[in-house]
C-alpha cells in the first residue's frame, strides 16, 4: 500500500482521485510512526521548493524520509525535493540525488511556467516505465528544472533546454510531470510504481 506523506505543500487531490480510479491502495503519513504502515511511498509537490521543504522539516520526517529502503516516488516539487539544492528560495534539500533544481532561462521566446504535453524520451531500462514507450508525451507545470546528469536521468525531455523528466537512484525515483494528470501512460506509470 502507497504512504502518501502529507506535509502541507501537496494538492493531493488529483493524485488520490487517480489512485482510486485505478483501485490502487493508499493512506496518509503525517509522522514517522505512519511510515511502518506502508511499503512505498509518494512525495507530492506544488508550489515553492523553498517554502516545500521548510513544511517538510517541520514535520520531523526529514531523517526518516532520508533514511527509507522502500520505493519512493516525488511528484514535481516532491521530485525537486529529493535534488541537493533548489535556486527557488536559494534552499538546500534532501540531498538524495547530488544535483540541482534551476530555474528556466529568461529567453523572451518561451514561456515560464513550462505548462502542456511535452514528449519523454526513456533513457534507461526501469520498472518505473513498463509498458509506456520512449516518446510518449506527460504533463508538466514548473518554472525549475532538474539539470540533465546521464547517471540519475531515467528520462529526459526538453524545453528551452534539455532536462531530467525523471531520476532514479536505489529506491528512489523522481518525476518533473504529473502522472495522475498524464492520461494512459501516466496511469500506467502509478500502476508501475504500486507493483515495483
Amino acid at each position: 500500500m502507497i504512504g502518501i506523506i502529507r506535509y502541507g505543500a501537496g494538492n493531493i487531490f488529483s493524485l488520490t482521485a487517480a489512485l482510486e480510479r485505478l483501485g490502487i491502495a493508499y493512506g496518509m503519513v503525517n509522522t514517522e510512526a505512519d511510515l511502518e504502515l506502508y511499503d512505498r511511498y509518494i512525495i507530492p509537490g506544488v508550489g515553492h521548493a523553498g517554502a516545500a521543504m521548510r513544511k517538510l522539516e517541520q514535520t520531523g520526517l526529514v531523517p526518516a524520509i532520508k533514511a527509507l529502503k522502500k520505493p519512493t516516488l516525488g511528484i514535481c516539487v516532491g521530485m525537486q525535493l529529493l535534488t541537493s539544492y533548489s535556486e527557488e528560495g536559494d534552499s538546500n534539500l534532501l540531498d538524495l540525488f547530488p544535483i540541482k533544481t534551476l530555474k528556466f532561462p529568461d529567453t523572451g521566446v518561451f514561456k515560464v511556467p513550462h505548462t502542456g504535453w511535452n514528449q519523454v524520451d526513456v533513457e534507461k531500462e526501469s520498472p518505473l516505465f513498463e509498458n509506456i514507450p520512449t516518446g510518449s508525451h506527460f504533463y508538466f507545470v514548473h518554472s525549475y528544472f532538474i539539470e540533465y546528469n546521464k547517471l540519475y536521468t531515467l528520462s529526459s525531455t526538453s524545453y528551452i533546454n534539455k532536462f531530467s523528466a525523471s531520476i532514479w537512484y536505489n529506491n528512489f525515483y523522481g518525476v518533473q510531470f504529473h502522472p495522475e494528470k498524464s492520461g494512459a501512460y501516466g496511469e500506467t506509470l502509478l500502476r508501475n510504481f504500486s507493483k515495483i
